[in-house]
């Protein structure tokens, strides 16, 4: 049974069409190691092996309730923060909590919308490659925000966010289209970590140090949202 799943998922590997002219360079490097020096050249395929790896795109399991906010990336639920929202998006609420998935080299790259609705805006901003890991990073790095808007005119805020490694954002998106929960929609190129903004009142669901699956692992309930109370002294 093993070896039948360990095929499938061999069978089933799919390498995201941007990885493509990476893994050949690659793997053109690797044949040039293997003339010069037999150990370089199993060096440069392990590398080749992992530069796949990195540009694999695994079908995933979107849940299809309305409503589920599910998270944009692979990694660690690294913060949970309560922060202004980025203002480059132009949100309606001043401050929103901020969800952050810490993505390292050996997680998928692949970045899905965390939620259905329109996509209004799409903000680029030049920066810094600050570790991601970092809680400057949102502010100081380099990054692209999307600010999604729900059908009941709530926003929600996504923000890719490069890091020490990564030194090249891709979004392929474009402003007034429909996403669908889970639909990808960018890559970060090699390590980096996506934050969302979720709408006033709604709850995360995880917690930090948990790990989460792009398109599949719930942030987040719409259903659960509560008006937000003022605070009091």
């Amino acid at each position: 049974m093993a070896d039948s799943s360990a095929f499938a998922r061999l069978h089933s590997f799919r390498l995201h069409p941007e990885g493509r002219k990476f893994v050949a360079i690659f793997a053109v490097i690797t044949l040039g190691l293997f003339l010069i020096w037999a150990p370089l050249g199993w060096i440069g395929l392990g590398l080749t092996g992992w530069c796949a790896l990195f540009f694999r795109d695994p079908q995933r399991s979107v849940p299809q309730v309305p409503g589920l906010f599910v998270s944009p990336a692979d990694g660690l639920v690294q913060m949970i923060r309560r922060v202004p929202t980025p203002p480059e998006l132009g949100m309606q609420a001043a401050e929103a909590t901020r969800i952050s998935v810490f993505m390292d080299v050996f997680d998928v790259h692949v970045n899905r919308a965390p939620i259905a609705g329109t996509l209004t805006r799409i903000a680029y901003v030049p920066g810094k490659f600050l570790s991601a890991s970092l809680d400057k990073a949102s502010s100081d790095n380099e990054r692209n925000g999307l600010l999604i808007t729900l059908p009941d005119g709530r926003e929600v805020g996504v923000v890719q966010i490069a890091g020490l490694v990564a030194r090249r954002i891709l979004c392929w998106a474009q402003t007034g289209q429909q996403l669908d929960t889970g639909e990808r929609f960018g890559l970060i190129r090699f390590g980096s970590r996506v934050d969302v903004f979720l709408p006033d009142g709604v709850a995360p669901l995880v917690t930090e140090g948990q790990r989460a699956v792009a398109g599949e692992t719930v942030l987040a309930d719409l259903a659960n949202a509560t008006p937000r109370l003022a605070r009091t002294i």
